[in-house]
């Protein structure tokens, strides 16, 4: 018996990454699942891969008709919605670019990732407050919280998703209706390898091959010593999708390894040697 038996989900940018095993997961927890997004032979392989539980729709979050129909033609074939994940997500500009800052390409980066989960609420909040009931979960970042881990363009945008979950969770609790959000840390998913110009196919395919040079680059902030994985943020979606986070509501999740409650003890001892050291040269 799974833990979202019965329910009925949408899940937008599912096509690989943390929306394609969010997908799988759900699916292996008894609901149904549609999957949104832009690349088509991609969805229909991982629908098809997941059996007569999955579907795909193709949707473009910066296109509300699309979210529109997403929704709606899940509605149609299944007879409700339980739980929406907006997962759709672009990279942003470098770190540290603010003086070369492209506008046109920031208002690019906030119609993905602030205009497609409002747009996600407004579509998914309609069927939800009739039925009385629903989930839905937003894909924010570490980034919401911390600068200088991603461009200012994104950092900003996944900072809006987190308040607008908040506001929208304290809209919709009286409907039934919960919101939540998931900041993951840097996970190894094709996004770095599509940012920096791969080929999408190939970025998802070789992702997991990062995992020991995010590893590596992650000692100095991480406390939990491995990459992250996309099950990892898989497993917090599948909760708060789940029945057993019926009272959890306008909250942002971190899943990061602990890098927002601190560095690794190591590394604070390490540097307390270091000015220990510089002390006793002093005295």
């Amino acid at each position: 018996m799974g833990v979202l038996d019965g329910k009925v989900a949408v899940i937008s940018g599912g096509t690989s990454g943390i929306g394609a095993r969010t997908a799988e997961l759900f699916a292996a927890q008894g609901a149904l699942v549609t999957v949104g997004g832009r690349r088509e032979v991609e969805g229909k392989e991982l629908a098809d891969r997941i059996g007569p539980a999955a579907c795909f729709i193709a949707a473009d979050v910066t296109v509300e008709a699309d979210v529109e129909r997403l929704i709606s033609e899940t509605v149609a074939r299944f007879g409700r919605l339980d739980v929406l994940v907006n997962n759709a997500g672009a990279g942003g500009a470098a770190v540290g670019d603010i003086p070369q800052m492209d506008l046109a390409r920031f208002w690019d980066v906030l119609a993905v990732h602030v205009g497609g989960v409002l747009a996600g609420l407004k579509h998914a909040a309609r069927v939800m407050s009739a039925q009385g009931s629903g989930s839905i979960v937003n894909q924010a970042s570490i980034a919401a919280r911390l600068a200088g881990w991603s461009g200012a363009d994104y950092s900003a945008a996944k900072a809006a998703v987190v308040q607008l979950t908040r506001c929208a969770a304290v809209e919709l609790g009286a409907s039934g209706v919960r919101v939540n959000s998931v900041s993951a840390g840097p996970i190894p998913t094709g996004i770095f390898g599509k940012g920096a110009g791969m080929n999408p196919a190939d970025a998802d395919r070789t992702a997991g091959s990062l995992a020991p040079t995010f590893a590596e680059a992650l000692a100095a902030h991480q406390p939990i010593p491995r990459a992250g994985t996309a099950d990892d943020v898989a497993q917090v979606i599948t909760w708060l999708a789940s029945d057993a986070a019926a009272f959890v509501t306008g909250q942002d999740i971190g899943v990061d390894g602990g890098i927002s409650a601190g560095r690794p003890q190591s590394v604070a001892r390490a540097e307390r040697a270091v000015l220990g050291r510089a002390f006793a040269r002093l005295t």
